[in-house]
């Protein structure tokens, strides 16, 4: 079976994945934007820092806010002049022989490793009071509050994320009603509406194309149906005259030649054979399992249906001395046609009769199974291969090697007269050695 997948959950994945891309790189390149800025305002911090350092008394009150600032950014610094350190911070880590890396000075910043971390380094001298100034900073306290930033503006984009996928699930719901309605207009239509589909306004010109098709489609299933309908309704008529005209003369012969009675009846046989597959062929194309609410039904007793359908095929289970056995509960009742209910459960019971071999029986059995009613119609016939029963209820499908006429399509008119009341129907061997048929209706709740 191929796979299905559902349109509107690829338009609403699509557009948050593009809404997610599209976020991601915005934090990226905030991210990126945010580090060459928090990296040059503290290189100036240490910048100016360092510039106290060298011009300010330190022992004054500058002294007091370089301390100020040192433990507000996390900056160690030193002072010094050729041969003394004047003043350096508390816990000033550096130590030249204990430095891994450093990379080359670039107006006086470079990156050193030392103590298991990164420092950026600053280094500047006064040439005319002779003195330098190191000022050092571990890189990672530069990104803790860029790290800050960046978890807000995180929670943020999720934040929004969610905000988007509730907005496309109902927005693109909304969208696709427009498809849904168009879906039952198609599936609403049968033979007795063909008309043209009809948009709801606005259309929407991706549908415009499929719906134009559909309405060519059922343009030309219109005009099948009109020519189908003609074809019938003249095949009925010029079949069933020349047929008609032809048993009648075929009575005149027999009263006008009774020495040709054998030879007459044998004609007569085949005309009527003929006239019993028009009359199939035109039930058939009459059937429409889609027209059931049209179908006129009433309250039908099975008990009287199988009394008639026995009473009109009583004179052929004579001829072969069958013997029918009936077993129905009383008072069952189903809601159905009566004349299509009569006209397939004669067509199994016939069906039955002319399987059956001389002197067989034939077994019909009606009960309530909780809220079914199930009918099985059995005879006591030659047994039926798997493939014979595969293919019951095929057109003109008859099974080789019987010697019983017929026109193949009484199976088939049983099958679509079910399909019209909503039952089942079963071919299976019988107990009794030849073919057992079910039917299954379903009782209304009450």
């Amino acid at each position: 079976m191929p796979k299905t997948v559902s349109l509107q959950t690829k338009l609403i994945k699509t557009s948050l994945f593009s809404s997610i891309l599209t976020g991601l790189l915005a934090l990226l390149l905030f991210v990126l934007i945010s580090l060459y800025q928090t990296m040059q305002v503290q290189d100036q911090i240490m910048d100016e820092i360092a510039d106290m350092l060298l011009i300010a008394d330190i022992t004054t009150h500058s002294g007091q806010q370089v301390d100020e600032l040192s433990d507000e950014f996390d900056i160690q610094y030193q002072l010094k002049d050729q041969q003394h350190i004047l003043t350096e911070s508390k816990e000033f880590p550096l130590e030249q022989q204990n430095s891994k890396l450093q990379t080359q000075a670039s107006n006086g910043y470079r990156y050193i490793w030392q103590d298991q971390q990164l420092w950026r380094m600053y280094s500047a001298e006064d040439a005319e009071l002779k003195m330098s100034v190191t000022m050092l900073q571990p890189v990672g306290e530069r990104f803790k509050e860029l790290a800050q930033n960046v978890m807000g503006y995180s929670l943020v984009l999720i934040l929004l994320w969610f905000m988007q996928w509730l907005i496309l699930h109902f927005a693109v719901k909304r969208q696709f009603k427009v498809i849904q309605e168009l879906s039952k207009n198609i599936a609403e239509k049968n033979v007795d509406d063909l008309a043209p589909i009809q948009q709801q306004v606005p259309e929407l010109k991706e549908l415009q194309p499929m719906v134009l098709q559909l309405n060519q489609l059922l343009q030309r299933l219109k005009q099948s149906l009109l020519a189908e309908q003609r074809f019938t309704a003249d095949a009925s008529h010029e079949l069933r005259s020349p047929l008609s005209a032809i048993q009648m003369r075929l009575q005149v012969l027999k009263r006008k030649y009774p020495d040709l009675n054998q030879d007459l009846a044998s004609i007569q046989n085949d005309v009527s054979r003929g006239t019993q597959v028009l009359e199939n062929l035109l039930l058939l194309a009459r059937l429409d399992p889609t027209n059931t609410h049209q179908l006129p039904k009433i309250d039908v007793n099975l008990q009287a249906i199988v009394s008639d359908v026995i009473q009109a095929l009583q004179p052929f289970a004579l001829e072969k001395n069958i013997q029918i056995t009936t077993h129905i509960a009383d008072d069952l009742s189903i809601f159905a046609n009566e004349k299509l209910i009569f006209t397939c459960v004669r067509n199994l019971v016939d069906n039955a009769i002319c399987y059956a071999g001389q002197g067989g029986h034939v077994f019909i059995d009606v009960q309530q199974r909780q809220q079914n009613v199930v009918m099985t119609i059995a005879d006591d016939g030659q047994s039926l291969t798997e493939e014979i029963l595969q293919r019951l209820g095929e057109r003109f499908y008859r099974a080789l090697g019987t010697k019983t006429q017929g026109s193949g399509l009484g199976l088939s008119i049983c099958q679509k007269i079910m399909q019209l009341h909503a039952g089942e129907i079963h071919f299976s061997k019988s107990g009794y050695g030849g073919l057992q048929v079910t039917l299954q209706f379903s009782l209304p709740n009450k």
